[in-house]
């Protein structure tokens, strides 16, 4: 029997080696410990993140392989042109982070549960007043349709879940947001598991040696985090024609 680590509460700063992750389930590391952000931010730059359902033990994950976005990559393609082509919607940065993962959290059709518990919320919200998690939203006038979330550390940024309430909502913020990246620099967004949707919208998956030895570099890369907070809004054909979001 494989006995899976469990984390000490007083050390936030203290992970195993993800390396050492379990082939099944794929990349189960460790068990325990809080939601707080040291911890938090110490796992993301160690290629680590939290994944577990309300009412169980906090469970860390890194697998293997990983999932990824290179951001050189991901453009809006044809059909969401075509989804969009009249809409007169536009995208913002860092103005409606708890609604934007409210609505993550929200359960899908035939979805019973989420794994966005309230304490995902208050903790990533606490990440996001500290200014290393990281919101972009679309509006249809003032009626928020689509949004992604997640964390920065450096230039590595971890994607943690979207939501679309209008066809093409969550796939204009992954592409305002790859934008974004690629204007900065920053060559990844982290999409951790891969699954057939993820795939389709053009991630790819790296062995998690890749990944980890993309994660010890970037993370530690300089980068002021202030400039989240210094964007307008756009309208949405901008990101569609490809223009600087900044």
């Amino acid at each position: 029997m494989i006995r899976l680590p469990r984390l000490d509460d007083h050390a936030p700063d203290r992970f195993p080696d993800p390396r050492h992750a379990l082939i099944e389930p794929n990349g189960l590391l460790a068990f325990g410990g809080d939601l707080s952000p040291p911890r938090l931010l110490t796992a993301y730059a160690h290629g680590i993140f939290p994944w577990f359902n309300e009412g169980e033990p906090i469970l860390w994950w890194s697998p293997d392989p990983r999932c990824v976005f290179h951001t050189d990559r991901l453009r809006p393609n044809r059909s969401l042109r075509r989804v969009l082509k009249d809409k007169a919607w536009h995208v913002t940065v860092d103005r409606a982070f708890r609604p934007v993962m409210e609505a993550c959290a929200a359960p899908r059709p035939g979805q019973f549960g989420t794994w966005i518990s309230p304490a995902m919320i208050d903790a990533y919200d606490a990440l996001h007043d500290l200014g290393f998690a990281h919101s972009v939203e679309v509006w249809e006038q003032e009626r928020l349709v689509g949004g992604i979330y997640g964390v920065s550390i450096g230039r590595l940024f971890c994607g943690e879940s979207m939501f679309s309430a209008e066809s093409g909502g969550s796939k204009l913020a992954l592409c305002a947001l790859a934008a974004l990246l690629r204007e900065w620099e920053f060559p990844l967004i982290d999409a951790q598991v891969s699954n057939p949707h993820l795939l389709g919208l053009g991630a790819v998956e790296m062995s998690r040696d890749a990944f980890l030895g993309e994660v010890a570099a970037l993370a530690c890369a300089s980068f002021d985090q202030g400039r989240w907070q210094k964007l307008p809004v756009v309208p949405a054909q901008c990101i569609l024609d490809g223009r600087s979001f900044t």
